[in-house]
């Protein structure tokens, strides 16, 4: 399985400006709202899904994949690993190119289906660390 390659990573940040952030709170002291304000700045397009949020960073939240109304590029998953497996299997019935399983989110059956049905996949790296290294 071709998860992690540096090659997926440089696709994913080279080709998915708009990501999808499952579990993004409003709450600046959260990782999920660190990151998603830096990939913001640096040109990609933030779309919320957190049930529990109406809008963050200046977008509108949504309750689930299936709700946002525009094409996904990139799902960016900071949900519990037991919590991954629905998401992953959400954003590849939504069509979405790739996941991303942030820090600490572990779900290798849900990395295969992915991998299996087409989908670019990271798991257990920071999108944010990793734009740093490789846009350096």
């Amino acid at each position: 399985m071709d998860i992690n390659s540096s090659q997926a990573i440089k696709q994913i940040l080279d080709e998915c400006k708009t990501i999808a952030v499952v579990g993004l709170s409003s709450n600046p002291m959260r990782p999920s709202n660190n990151v998603s304000d830096f990939m913001q700045r640096n040109g990609y397009r933030i779309i919320p899904v957190n049930p529990n949020e109406a809008e963050v960073l200046g977008e509108r939240a949504y309750p689930t994949l299936a709700d946002v109304p525009e094409k996904i590029d990139l799902v960016d998953i900071f949900r519990r690993s037991r919590e991954a497996g629905a998401v992953v299997d959400e954003a590849i019935r939504v069509g979405a190119k790739a996941v991303w399983l942030q820090e600490g989110v572990i779900d290798e059956a849900a990395a295969r289906r992915a991998h299996e049905a087409g989908l670019l996949v990271v798991m257990d790296r920071c999108i944010l660390k990793e734009h740093l290294r490789m846009k350096r």
